[in-house]
């Protein structure tokens, strides 16, 4: 069996074909932009093995797309390829949306022309927008996004359900919530955290932290999108959830007990706009219809996280181009409240 994955060189696209590459006897295509997020570092593991190919190129350039998928003939395409980051969206919309929703346009099309006999979709719990405690998701769950990114996630998982319906293209969505694990680049929370408070600067908390995400380990992640490609039903949804709520607040406090770094680290700065307060998933059918469970403790694999950016300080470093820290002071530096 031959998978088309695309976003490959990201965080979780890169742990899921490493996952891919040696845990099973499949074929793997990576097409990934090399965008920011993009790192081929992150698959040196993988790297020459004959079952693995990298292309370089845009989901959204059709011609790249077509050709490829003509080419290659996967038997499933797995779309992990995205604009992933909230504050970026808010920053600049366009690229979540042409990238989120043009480039999945582009890839139900190549899918649809060559007859993929599996699309794996890959999206993400902030499509249901913020719900207040005790609710949890489920996968019939009204959509209500309320950020650029979610909103561009949102109207790809439509137009690919839209596809399975109009076309009979058999299309599978996934919905995850907050990844976390090794290689992640550090603008999300938790390896912000970590490689800020390795480094001794300040942790920014937007608002008063109390926000409340449910987390995932990426490893876990990878295990349920391939029960999902083996096992998930055509034109059905399927939440992945890691079964483990906490503020992010709480988060912080764990990151800086398990770095004996100081609480005075913490900078409290102005809350982002739309922030939602609470995201919180129900995998049940996932775990009825396929098996699969969260096997990774938050505890177990916040500590693992945070040894492995301990010991990839060099990665880290390289990671954080100056791209990077534009963007960093664009975004963080005008938030302080001093509080």
């Amino acid at each position: 069996m031959k998978i088309l994955v695309t976003g490959g060189a990201g965080f979780i696209g890169s742990a899921f074909v490493r996952m891919v590459i040696g845990d099973t006897d499949l074929h793997v295509v990576n097409l990934d932009k090399l965008t920011y997020a993009g790192n081929l570092e992150n698959l040196a593991d993988v790297d020459g093995n004959p079952r693995y190919r990298f292309v370089q190129g845009d989901i959204c350039d059709a011609q790249l797309v077509n050709a490829l998928v003509g080419e290659e003939r996967p038997d499933a395409i797995v779309h992990f390829a995205a604009e992933s980051h909230v504050d970026r969206s808010i920053l600049s919309p366009e690229p979540v949306v042409r990238t989120n929703y043009n480039g999945t346009f582009t890839l139900l099309e190549a899918a649809r022309l060559h007859h993929v006999a599996r699309f794996v979709h890959v999206s993400t719990d902030e499509v249901y927008g913020s719900l207040q405690a005790p609710a949890e998701a489920d996968e019939r769950y009204p959509l209500n996004p309320s950020s650029p990114y979610s909103a561009s996630k949102a109207a790809s998982d439509l137009l690919a359900r839209s596809y399975f319906v109009t076309f009979k293209l058999p299309v599978v969505i996934t919905r995850a919530s907050n990844n976390y694990g090794p290689y992640q680049f550090p603008e999300k929370l938790i390896p912000l955290m970590i490689t800020n408070a390795l480094e001794d600067r300040s942790l920014p908390v937007y608002g008063d932290g109390q926000q409340v995400r449910d987390w995932l380990y990426v490893e876990d992640h990878c295990r349920g999108i391939l029960a999902i490609l083996h096992q998930g039903r055509d034109g059905e949804i399927y939440n992945i959830g890691g079964n483990r709520s906490l503020p992010n607040l709480e988060v912080v406090h764990q990151v800086l007990t398990l770095t004996g770094k100081p609480e005075s680290l913490i900078e409290y700065v102005k809350d982002r706009p739309g922030h939602d307060r609470r995201y919180a998933l129900s995998s049940e059918k996932l775990m009825r219809e396929t098996g699969w469970q969260p096997i990774m403790n938050f505890e177990t694999g916040l500590a693992r996280t945070i040894e492995w950016y301990r010991g990839n300080s060099a990665w880290v470093a390289r990671v954080r181009s100056g791209a990077y820290r534009t963007y960093y002071e664009r975004n963080y530096g005008n938030r302080t409240t001093g509080s």
